[in-house]
C-alpha cells in the first residue's frame, strides 16, 4: 500500500530531509507541501527547493486544499503552526505524525483531544537510536536512578529555538517516572554562582547551542566510585526524518489514538 505524505515546513531544513526520505522510500509518495501563507516559496515546486529533482508538487500555504491529497500529515513546525495544523487535520480526517518539540500543557491537552478522533504519532524525537536510548534509561533508571546523581546535558545548533531540548525533557521524564519523582519538582536548569550541595533528588539539565550540531545527548549516572553514560549522537537530519517516514507507514493503518515511536518500534 502506498501512503501519500503531506510535509508541513517544507521549505524548513527538516522540511527538504523529510522531502528527500520521503522520495527514497518505497511504499510512501509525496501528496503535498506546505508552509507558511507569507513564506517566499509558495508556488515553487517543492522537489526542486529540496534538491531531489522537479516533483510536480508546488508549495502551498493553505493546507486545507491539498487534504484530499494526503492519508498523513508530518509535521516538524514550530509549536504554534503545529497545534494550528491539528485544528485542520481533525477537520479533514487526516492522520499527523507531530516531531514538534515545546508544546505547553495546553497544547498537549491539545493534542490528547485531537487523538480521540485521528491517529497521531508524536514524539519529541524520531531517532530510531534515540528511542532505544530511552529504553536503556528505564532499565538504568530501574537498576541505580535511586541512588545515582543523574545529569543531563544537551547540545545543538545555534538556530534551535526551545532549551533544553524536547528529547532531553523526555529523557529526564523518563528517569523521574521510574524512580517516582515528578520532573517539575525536581529538575534543575542550569547552575551558577555558589550553591549548596547537590539535592539527592535532583535532575539536572545543561543546555549547549552552538554551530552546526545536530544533535548530542548524554545522561549521567553518577554514583561514589563509578558512572553509567548514555550518549546519542546525531550527525545527519536523515536520522529524524527516516523515524518520521517509518512512523507514516505504520500510522496508516490506525483509526484514531495517541502513539509515540516506542510504538512505531515495539519497544513497549
Amino acid at each position: 500500500m502506498t501512503v501519500r505524505v503531506g510535509v508541513c515546513g517544507a521549505a524548513g531544513r527538516m522540511g527538504r530531509v523529510i522531502l528527500e526520505v520521503c522520495k527514497e522510500t518505497d511504499g510512501v509518495e509525496i501528496g503535498a507541501a506546505i508552509e507558511h501563507i507569507e513564506s517566499p516559496h509558495i508556488g515553487i515546486d517543492a522537489g526542486e527547493l529540496a534538491g531531489i529533482g522537479k516533483l510536480g508538487i508546488e508549495i502551498t500555504g493553505d493546507i486545507l486544499s491539498i487534504m484530499n491529497k494526503v492519508d498523513v500529515m508530518i509535521d516538524f513546525t514550530l509549536a504554534t503552526s503545529a497545534i494550528q495544523n491539528i485544528d485542520k487535520c481533525l477537520s479533514s480526517n487526516c492522520k499527523m505524525v507531530i516531531g514538534t518539540t515545546g508544546l505547553n500543557d495546553k497544547d498537549q491537552a491539545k493534542l490528547k483531544s485531537a487523538a480521540n478522533e485521528i491517529a497521531i504519532v508524536f514524539a519529541p524525537n524520531m531517532s530510531i537510536g534515540v528511542n532505544l536510548c530511552f529504553k536503556l534509561l528505564e532499565t538504568a533508571s530501574n537498576v541505580i536512578g535511586e541512588d545515582a546523581d543523574v545529569e543531563i546535558i544537551e547540545a545543538h545548533h545555534r538556530d534551535k529555538k526551545d532549551a533544553p531540548s524536547g528529547t532531553a525533557i523526555r529523557m529526564g521524564e523518563i528517569v523521574a517516572e521510574m524512580t517516582d519523582r515528578n520532573l517539575k519538582d525536581c529538575a534543575v536548569y542550569g547552575r551558577e554562582g555558589t550553591t549548596d550541595s547537590r539535592d539527592k533528588n535532583s535532575i539536572g539539565f545543561e543546555t549547549i547551542r552552538a554551530g552546526d550540531i545536530v544533535g548530542d545527548h548524554t545522561v549521567i549516572f553518577a554514583t561514589a566510585g563509578e558512572r553509567v553514560e548514555i550518549t546519542h549522537k546525531a550527525t545527519s537530519r536523515k536520522t529524524f526524518a527516516s523515524g518520521a517516514v517509518r512512523a507514516a507507514k505504520w500510522l496508516v493503518d490506525k483509526e484514531k489514538g495517541l502513539f509515540d515511536m516506542q510504538d512505531v518500534l515495539n519497544l513497549k
